[in-house]
């Protein structure tokens, strides 16, 4: 197994920045990745998320075609024809009447905000040919904040983060956008001459915790909003909270409600009662485990005398009657399929990351195979209606 690519390995690779009404954090931050690193993150697409009134200053200062800074720096660093940055690259925040949000002053605009930068980044990054590379450099702080979280919610091994730094007094100077390869002199706010040769940009990239793999596939995937995929994250690193419903089939853990097939919640909710009451895992040649099974079963159907519940008693009582040599295997064979697809259940609800303390396990060697919910305590589970007023 090779290496790991690095992020300039990637054959797609973006520069998402949020920008407020300093649009040389982009020229900045270009120049950084792109000139002085190494080795260079060189962006084939640059993308600016900002409000209406940010995309105006990006559009006259950068992208002017008489006097854009951007295509300066393109050309004064031989990277004319490998950036891409056009108009349509620039994101506006659309606020709750559907038009973009000037600024960002009220609550309701900040989570426009949030989900405007979120849907991007999630985007972005479900392309794993893409390396994405998130500057939190410009805009509100709140911006800053939910692009960085919206990374940690979404980012992959080669996705990063980070914030330029530019020395006094260039920091915030109107007239600087980035070193050029040609010195010139500049002015302070005091009108003092400030000379380029002396600018140092700094890129400081922030480490920032990856959860993308405890998010289940529909929100990894999907369009849910900000506010909802962070309750989700919060479920999934919480400590577990199993409430099941036998009357209508359904599984509540944590904040995330789901229903599973006849068969497999049958199966569950048998266990998890075995659970609720501290007992050991269970084997497969123990005395009861048919009947314990078929009770649960009888239990969770909507006709006690459904055909389900016969076809399960005959398959069963097959293998209750095999030599006893095998019986455990034969046993142990029929249940294997249904623990899989309550399982698999799980997955699909909560992530693969978050599901690990709410599955089905095995313990004990071959002979001595034991199965149960083994993550989980009699404290953990509850036997009852789910309330699905808060579910996802």
């Amino acid at each position: 197994m090779g290496l790991p690519r690095a992020p300039h390995d990637y054959p797609r690779k973006i520069l998402l920045a949020v920008i407020g009404l300093s649009p040389q954090i982009l020229t900045e931050t270009v120049y950084a990745l792109a000139v002085t690193a190494l080795p260079a993150f060189i962006p084939d697409e640059v993308h600016v998320i900002t409000t209406a009134e940010g995309a105006e200053y990006v559009r006259h200062t950068l992208l002017d075609s008489g006097m854009g800074r951007f295509s300066e720096l393109l050309h004064d660093f031989g990277l004319a024809g490998r950036v891409q940055f056009y108009n349509e690259f620039i994101h506006e925040i659309v606020g709750r009447s559907g038009r973009p949000a000037p600024d960002i002053q009220t609550p309701e605009d900040n989570m426009s905000a949030a989900d405007t930068i979120l849907e991007w980044v999630r985007r972005f990054t479900r392309d794993e040919n893409t390396a994405l590379h998130v500057s939190i450099a410009g805009g509100r702080k709140t911006m800053g904040f939910f692009a960085g979280y919206a990374l940690s919610l979404y980012g992959r091994p080669q996705d990063r983060l980070s914030h330029v730094l530019v020395s006094g007094p260039f920091e915030s100077n109107h007239d600087f956008y980035y070193p050029p390869p040609v010195p010139r002199v500049l002015f302070d706010r005091n009108n003092k001459p400030i000379h380029t040769s002396d600018a140092r940009i700094m890129l400081a990239e922030i480490p920032f915790v990856r959860l993308r793999h405890g998010l289940p596939d529909e929100l990894a995937d999907g369009n849910a909003s900000f506010s909802a995929v962070v309750a989700a994250a919060q479920t999934r690193l919480g400590p577990p909270s199993l409430v099941i419903d036998p009357t209508s089939r359904r599984i509540r853990c944590g904040n995330v409600d789901f229903r599973i097939e006849h068969a497999p919640f049958a199966l569950y909710y048998w266990l998890a009662r075995r659970a609720q009451a501290s007992l050991p895992p269970i084997r497969y040649d123990h005395a009861d485990v048919i009947q314990e099974f078929l009770s649960a079963y009888a239990e969770v159907l909507d006709n006690p005398d459904s055909s389900r519940l016969d076809n399960a008693r005959q398959a069963l009582m097959r293998r209750a009657n095999a030599p006893a040599s095998s019986r455990p295997a034969s046993i142990r064979a029929y249940f294997d399929p249904i623990k899989a697809k309550a399982n698999n259940a799980l997955v699909r609800a909560l992530g693969e990351r978050a599901a690990r303390p709410y599955l089905i396990q095995s313990s004990g060697d071959r002979l001595n195979m034991r199965f149960g919910l083994l993550d989980l305590e009699a404290k953990d589970i509850q036997i009852g209606a789910v309330d699905t007023s808060n579910a996802e």
